[in-house]
């Protein structure tokens, strides 16, 4: 997957943390050339850390879509800051552990809408 193609991925899986009916349909269709465990891994371990908090607000900044730019740059400086530092890769194991059991029903959305 090319940098471009991952930065398309990551927007798509964002939509997933909107305030608006999210379109897992169109989020599956967006990602379905592309392997599923790499996507879910994506979805989890680099694009929920940084848009979960916009559902979890009483009023989300982010009503329609996340700006492309800003969320490729937001997450390429959280895996950076992982990889620097050995306190922040456990403290995001265990955000990401967490993402995956509070957020499970979007993966289970998206791969329902997958093609066989």
């Amino acid at each position: 997957m090319t940098d471009e193609e991952r930065s398309y991925v990551y927007w798509a899986l964002s939509d997933a943390f909107v305030d608006t009916e999210v379109d897992y349909e169109a989020i599956a269709r967006q990602t379905e050339d592309y392997d599923r465990e790499e996507v879910k891994r994506m979805l989890y371990h680099e694009v929920a850390p940084v848009c979960h908090s916009n559902l979890e607000t009483v009023i989300p900044m982010i009503w329609s879509a996340f700006n492309l730019e800003n969320l490729k740059a937001d997450i390429n400086k959280t895996i950076e800051e992982r990889r620097k530092s050995y306190f922040r890769r456990k403290k995001d194991n265990l955000l990401i552990r967490w993402l995956e059991f509070r957020y499970k029903y979007i993966w289970v959305e998206i791969s329902r809408c997958y093609r066989s």
